[in-house]
């Protein structure tokens, strides 16, 4: 898989501070591949996706990889770039 073509999701919630530092890290790193991160506040979608609160509500902020949840509480940078590059 090309690194252009990954997928790069990022779990939050409003307030929440270890979520905004982990927008912050995840942004510059996927600047650094061309890949655009898609924020969720999975308050805000709860109506339509309960299964994501339920699922991550404990452990936001989450890094989802292609769909796969990557990283949680803190972006493991040196992984994500890794996988990124694969």
């Amino acid at each position: 898989m090309s690194p252009a073509t990954h997928s790069v999701v990022l779990l939050t919630r409003a307030g929440c501070s270890l979520c905004d530092k982990a927008a912050v890290t995840l942004q510059a790193i996927c600047d650094d591949f061309g890949i655009a991160v898609e924020s969720i506040d999975i308050d805000a979608i709860a109506q339509v996706k309960p299964q994501l609160r339920a699922e991550y509500g404990d452990r936001v902020p989450v890094v989802l990889l292609d769909g796969a949840e990557h990283s949680y509480w803190e972006v493991d940078e040196p992984r994500l770039r890794s996988d990124l590059r694969s």
